[in-house]
């Protein structure tokens, strides 16, 4: 259950226009026509500067559109049959939208030529080179959605497959589908990366008979594009690899690059290897055999969609949002079966162009995996990204593979940490802080840096002395450069063995192929094994690695975790975690030293493992939808470990913050016997409950939709963030076995609630659905702390399926609207309250305060900075920019920092930014003003808030006291007066149990 706002978070992405809304482009109903435009002429548009945009265009993508168009059929596939963008209707439908974007176009004062890249199979629109003017006029449109600017994205195995149960005799590959080569049969594996090195022995071509061939060509719409690279050989396609496009419309591509689809960093072939790569391919790094590798679904086919390039630092690789829409686009339209997605996303909204094509990919059929993050052990609470419910979002953890080694000191001490490979020692063993060359810092001595400013443009400037470092075990403090950098200086230094020590807890140890013997230790160990490094004499020897298997799954540090700032926890993310730390797969030889394979880590890595095994899935059940499929996936996973103890992390047994329903167990998937679907129309009433669709639409949007509570969307997990009390959850499912399923209801109570569930058994016949009631309620569970269980459909009799969603639930005093925003000099306010204690509610108000305005002279070439000074006692600052103090079509964004360390930014696409801190730090924060687009110089006016515990008299609440009931509703009413027009003010309501604040709903009032 979540406190409604009144109005949406100004520090939230608004509206960019009036009429037309995000619902109509998606279930394709009738759309307002084109509306009257400010004028505005190409020629005098054309002069001005322009920066590149993406525009969302009013009526449904051909995946989605169900008719409606005079003289044009509907498009969108009917359940299991796939979307055929080679129709006739297809083709006239796409000839309809194409028209519509250049009018669009027309009527903003822009030309067609303008666009760099249309829409229009997964999602209706077109990215476009744009003026201020043009941008400004388009969000005055009622044929345009939203409008985005262009973003950038970053790029977020030998054992795996028989450590999931995939290989070996009594393994799915064998057992469900035959052998290796069947598993995946038939089924076409979209890959949206870095592009793929098609030399690599896991693409080699497939022996397929005449039928086999006959079905992917049915099906499969795309084509194998070459490019024009000449920096490598002619990029080939094959009947493995079938399909490859790239897309560079706003990438920076550095010289080694290729104007291909081929891969450079590597991060591409790795992801599409490990989702689809051919079977037992031999394999090895550094010259050291890793043994043989494959894909999760070794039959199927793959299709490479290139839309990240390498950075210019070679840190990774990265693309534009405009590029990947424009994959996702193609993906659906060539026909792919499952997307994989090993991506950066955002954490706080599911209503960005990437994930709305997604929509339309899901729309259509098409399964989506993408990576949970890998900021667990920076971000970490709430780091979790890609939160939207029709994509399958995926946590990263350890598999068995043997990597434990143990460093012997001089001294008699044993320390346990992981690597591979040989042995080293015994030798001197040293701190690389003291061996640092001469002129070196010692910060990159410590971190043992192979070239000091990372720079390769002005020569190698080594950290190391190699009169200091030859012939000794160096320990390296993790951190600042690559862990492989690292061995990588060790070894150009003349060092012998390495230890790699992590400076803070909860940072994950992966056994990475060095180029020296190395073991990677935690900060535990790290501090003695340094401590005695410092003493005259120390000596050290590394073991070769363990031959025993590691026990697992166990969370990676950097694995990012809930709860999904997106709908405030009432959905839970991540959905599941596979294997994603030191996993072997394919890479591109020019990013990896020549190599062919090596061990990555990242939720990179585990998104391909799910995508994988969702291609399995959807080969024995083609008519399934993505939700059933993910359903099947969720139902199935496990709680615990190889060793049937819960999985861990850091230590502790880990939750579903951390891995949603737990860990993939393919084998029980194909059999689930119940799962719980959805469809757009489900995801589009959970988007207007959790208040963002009305973000990129028009608010009255969601009437027509309709909205619902979001912990009640049909979902295979149940999430409660704010429970008041107590709430009652509702839960379909639907019968996909072959017989009639009798189930018993059970559930086990998060510790601190009671839990009930309803009807105690549950008979759901062959393909046909039922619903069941949780009724939670909290006893003596601490406010604001998570706890978790789970509820099991647990057939009997002729049924044998075991159906588990895990439970979280967060419990609150009081559920209360976050945010009203209210435009007139004098006016109230009623606010709805769910309370969850029996008692008292006190409430009162804090403001509304003036903001001060400050001054950042800013250009487009150089950002500007103020400083704004928080007293102590302020309850909540704000930090805003404003479209109205700014020429149209500006857009700013916003950072602000406090020591040096970022507390907030907001970057929306126009000039109206804001970052709201509660109960903020006192002290200094500078606040950064960045001008995308707009005019080339602007004087930004940067207004502050800080809002104190006590009224200002211009803000009263009624009642000030008022008893309640746990889980009765109340309501406050504000009433504010004596307003400046044209002033901007901010306040609040504070609600007390006793002396103790238990919610607060900010007032914000532009007369």
């Amino acid at each position: 259950m979540r406190g409604e706002p009144v109005r949406p978070n100004p520090s939230q992405p608004r509206s960019r226009r009036r009429a037309a809304s995000v619902a109509l482009a998606v279930t394709g109903l009738a759309a307002a026509p084109l509306a009257g435009l400010a004028s505005s002429s190409a020629d005098a548009a054309s002069s001005a500067p322009t920066a590149r945009y993406i525009v969302q265009v009013s009526g449904a993508p051909i995946a989605s559109y169900t008719g409606g168009v005079s003289g044009i059929a509907a498009t969108k596939p009917s359940k299991g049959k796939k979307l055929n963008r080679a129709s006739a209707p297809a083709k006239s439908y796409a000839g309809h939208l194409k028209k519509v974007h250049g009018d669009v176009l027309k009527s903003a004062g822009a030309s067609s030529s303008a666009i760099t890249r249309e829409y229009s199979t997964a999602f209706n629109g077109f990215a476009a080179k744009l003026t201020p003017a043009q941008v400004a006029n388009l969000r005055k449109s009622s044929k345009v959605v939203r409008v985005w600017k262009d973003e950038v994205r970053t790029a977020d195995t030998t054992t795996t497959p028989k450590f999931l149960g995939l290989d070996g005799p009594t393994g799915v590959w064998q057992k469900k589908f035959g052998g290796t080569a069947n598993a995946g049969k038939g089924i076409i594996v979209g890959d949206i990366d870095s592009g793929i090195w098609p030399e690599n022995k896991s693409f080699a071509a497939t022996t397929q008979t005449p039928a086999e061939a006959a079905v992917i060509k049915a099906k499969f719409k795309g084509i194998c594009d070459a490019g024009t690279d000449t920096n490598g050989a002619p990029f080939k396609c094959n009947n493995k690899l079938i399909g490859a496009r790239y897309y560079k419309d706003n990438a920076t591509v550095i010289p080694e690059e290729f104007l291909s689809p081929r891969d450079y960093s590597g991060h591409g072939s790795h992801t599409a290897s490990t989702a689809a790569g051919d079977s037992g391919v031999p394999a090895s790094i550094n010259g050291t055999s890793v043994g043989n590798t494959s894909g999760m679904a070794p039959g199927a086919r793959i299709a490479a969609y290139k839309a990240l390039w390498e950075k210019a630092d070679h840190s990774g690789a990265s693309g534009s949002t405009s590029d990947l829409v424009a994959a996702i686009d193609d993906a659906v339209g060539d026909g792919v079966d499952v997307i994989n997605y090993s991506i950066s996303g955002s954490r706080d909204y599911v209503v960005g162009a990437d994930e709305l094509a997604f929509l339309g990919a899901a729309d259509a059929g098409v399964f989506i995996s993408t990576s949970a993050g890998n900021e667990g052990d920076t971000i970490g609470v709430s780091s979790v990204a890609h939160n939207a419910p029709w994509t399958m979002t995926v946590a990263a953890s350890t598999h068995d593979r043997a990597v434990e080694k143990t460093i012997t000191l001089g001294n008699g001490k044993k320390y346990t940490g992981v690597g591979v490979g040989v042995a080293v020692g015994p030798a001197s063993l040293v701190n690389s802080s003291t061996l640092g060359a001469a002129g070196v810092p010692a910060t990159a001595a410590d971190l043992c840096y192979s070239d000091v400013d990372q720079d390769p443009s002005n020569g190698v400037q080594p950290a190391l002395d190699p009169a200091k470092t030859k012939g000794k075990i160096v320990v390296c403090t993790r951190g600042g450069n690559a862990r492989l950098d690292k061995s990588a200086a060790v070894k150009a230094a003349g060092g012998i063995g390495m230890v790699q020590a992590n400076p803070n807890a909860g940072q994950s140890l992966d056994a990475d192929f060095h180029t020296v013997p190395t073991i990677a230790v935690d900060n535990i160990a790290g501090a003695p094994i340094k401590a005695y490094a410092a003493t005259a004499g120390a000596t050290a020897t590394i073991s070769a690695v363990s031959t025993t298997p590691a026990r697992a799954p166990e969370m990676a540090g950097f694995s990012s975790y809930g709860p999904a700032t997106a709908g405030g926890g009432d959905l839970l993310k991540p959905d599941i975690t596979a294997p994603g730390s030191g996993v072997i797969a394919a890479v591109a030889p020019p990013g990896n030293n020549g190599n062919n394979f090596d061990a990555y880590s990242g939720t990179s890595m585990s998104a391909p493992h799910i995508t994988g095994i969702a291609a399995l899935v959807r080969q024995a059940h083609p008519d399934w939808s993505p939700a059933a499929i993910k359903s099947a996936l969720m139902t199935t996973a496990t709680t615990l470990d190889n060793q049937g103890k819960p999985i861990q992390r850091a230590g502790k047994n880990a939750t579903p913050l951390d891995y949603g329903s737990g860990h993939v167990r393919p084998a029980q998937s194909f059999d689930p016997g119940l799962v719980y679907d959805a469809n757009s129309t489900d995801w589009l009433k959970y988007a207007c409950g959790i208040g963002q669709l009305q973000l990129v639409s028009d608010p009255e949007a969601c009437d027509t939709i309709g909205k619902i509570d979001p912990s009640d969307l049909n979902y295979p997990s149940i999430s409660v963030g704010d429970l008041a009390g107590k709430q009652t959850i509702t839960r379909t499912v639907t019968n996909v076995s072959n017989q009639t399923g009798v189930y018993r209801t059970q559930v086990k109570a998060p510790a601190g609630f009671t839990a009930s569930v309803s009807p105690s058994i549950l008979a759901v016949p062959k393909g046909q659905s039922r619903s069941y009631t949780v009724t939670l309620t909290r006893k003596d569970a601490a406010y604001g702390t998570w706890a978790f269980g789970t509820v099991t459909l647990a057939g009997f009799g002729t049924s044998k399926s075991t159906v588990v969603s895990p439970i979280a639930v967060r419990a609150v005093a009081a559920s209360v609207p976050g945010e009203s925003v209210q435009t007139s000099a004098s006016g109230t306010a009623t606010f709805p309250v769910v309370s969850g204690f029996t008692g008292t509610l006190g409430a009162k108000a804090g403001g509304l305060v003036p903001s001060t305005v400050q001054v950042a002279p800013t250009t487009q070439a150089n950002n500007s900075t103020v400083t704004v000074t928080i007293p102590a006692g302020t309850k909540v600052a704000r930090f805003a920019t404003y479209d109205a103090d700014t020429p149209a079509g500006t857009d700013i964004d916003i950072s602000v920092s406090k020591d040096g360390v970022d507390v907030g930014d907001s970057g929306g696409g126009t000039a109206e930014e804001a970052v709201t801190l509660n109960n903020p730090a006192a002290g200094t924060y500078t606040v950064t003003a960045d001008l995308f687009a707009g005019p080339t110089s602007l004087d930004v006016k940067v207004h502050s808030f800080a809002v104190p515990a006590t009224a200002a008299g211009n803000l009263t609440v009624t009642p000030a006291t008022q008893p309640v009931t746990t889980g009765g509703s109340a309501s406050v009413k504000a009433t504010w007066s004596g307003l400046t027009a044209g002033q901007h003010y901010l306040g609040a309501v504070f609600y007390a149990q006793g002396t103790a604040e238990v919610g607060r709903t900010l007032v914000t009032v532009n007369p």
